[in-house]
């Protein structure tokens, strides 16, 4: 699905990716398995046919439960996200987490 908008504020000092297009996706419920006390849990993420992400894009996780994230491993068809638990006590459980995409 395409939205026109016809205004975009860039904030002095930033870069957008592109200067025709904003890109914005949304990614729900994406599976994550459970692990170890202290453990992170990293979950390749394969994008959708067609998405067209250009090279650099922004990823933001909610995980949905109390840990940390990482996304590393970037490519055009898809990315890692790493959840992280904040104590060594502490187990990443089975869920899901949203990602939302921009460039």
């Amino acid at each position: 699905m395409s939205i026109e908008h016809h205004t975009l504020e860039v904030p002095d000092g930033f870069t957008p990716s592109r200067t025709d297009r904003t890109i914005l996706g949304v990614l729900e419920g994406v599976a994550n398995g459970s692990g170890a006390n202290g453990a992170t849990v990293s979950v390749a993420v394969s994008l959708p046919a067609g998405a067209n992400l250009p090279a650099n894009f922004a990823v933001l996780v909610n995980p949905g439960q109390g840990v940390g994230w990482y996304v590393n491993n970037k490519t055009s068809s898809g990315f890692t996200v790493n959840l992280v638990p904040f104590a060594g006590t502490v187990a990443v459980a089975a869920g899901s987490f949203d990602c939302v995409l921009v460039a």
